[in-house]
């Protein structure tokens, strides 16, 4: 018996790296899935059969259930059809890993319009796309659901030469902090994940050590993802968890008050901010920095 036992995921980005642990994992605790992969490069180019066929091969070899869909996230009727091939395939929707991402990584004063638009479109949208399809048809189906979204600690924390995938990264954590909370009626959790682990997207970017393969193998972050579909985690939601290694963390936000006065009171003069804030500076949180590996 798995702990997933009866139910349907869609993974999408599922052909190799992150996406391919999570949906082999998800299959060997019972699920059924639907591999989504477009079979491009990690910069979002070309395309093919191939690795989505590939997961889904290794996944009946070792007895379950899935099939494959070729589509892009940023295809609105692409986004429709991996719902379709969930209900079609296995008879519901009960499990959403949006995984699928390109890279296209420059210093700011370098990026083009073209490389801000395309990884905005494939990490934002892509992820608007497909749970716009799968809220609905969770919802229609009234037994609650599992949303799990893919953020970055470049978009959380920051990271030099990634303002287009942290801003699209930051935004999908918003998406997630919102639609929990909209979610929490209908049985739905919503979370993010923000991962570090060696695939195409990160082989020639992560530091280069004998041991890194192992460390960061993308199979140490599924169990974190497939535990929050599971049943354990009904009231898991809203939460951002980084996830490396056998490490997860769970990131969340703290408030110091570093100037107050009553309300009904005037204004602070700039010169009485100024001085209560410079007198404060000192204790304020060091800035993070990118998960270490």
């Amino acid at each position: 018996m798995g702990t997933l036992d009866g139910k349907v995921a869609v993974v999408t980005g599922a052909g190799g790296g992150l996406g391919r642990a999570h949906a082999l994992l998800l299959a060997h605790e019972g699920a059924s899935v639907v591999v989504n992969d477009l079979g491009g490069d990690r910069h979002g180019v070309g395309g093919g059969t191939s690795m989505a066929d590939g997961v889904v091969s290794e996944i009946k070899a070792a007895g379950g259930n899935a099939v494959a869909h070729y589509g892009s996230v940023t295809r609105d009727e692409d986004a429709a059809g991996m719902v379709k091939a969930a209900v079609d395939s296995f008879g519901r929707l009960d499990i959403l890993i949006n995984n699928a991402g390109i890279l296209r990584d420059k210093s700011f004063k370098k990026i083009s319009d073209q490389e801000w638009d395309l990884v905005i479109d494939v990490h934002l949208r892509g992820t608007y796309l497909v749970t716009k399809h799968a809220w609905q048809h969770m919802i229609d189906q009234g037994e609650g659901g599992r949303i799990v979204m893919t953020s970055s600690t470049s978009g959380l924390i920051g990271n030099f030469g990634q303002t287009n995938y942290g801003a699209a990264k930051a935004g999908i954590a918003g998406f997630m902090r919102v639609l929990a909370l909209e979610g929490m009626k209908y049985g739905i959790t919503v979370n993010v994940l923000a991962p570090a682990a060696l695939s195409r997207m990160t082989e020639d970017i992560m530091p280069d050590s004998p041991e890194l393969g192992d460390r960061l193998a993308p199979e140490k972050v599924s169990p974190t993802v497939v535990w929050l579909c599971t049943e354990e985690a009904a009231k898991v939601t809203g939460r951002q968890f980084c996830v490396s290694g056998n490490r997860t963390s769970l990131l969340s936000w703290q408030v110091d008050v570093l100037a107050e006065k009553d309300a009904l009171d005037a204004p602070w003069t700039v010169a009485e901010i100024g001085e209560k804030l410079s007198a404060s500076m000192d204790n304020w949180p060091k800035l993070l920095k990118p998960m270490e590996v």
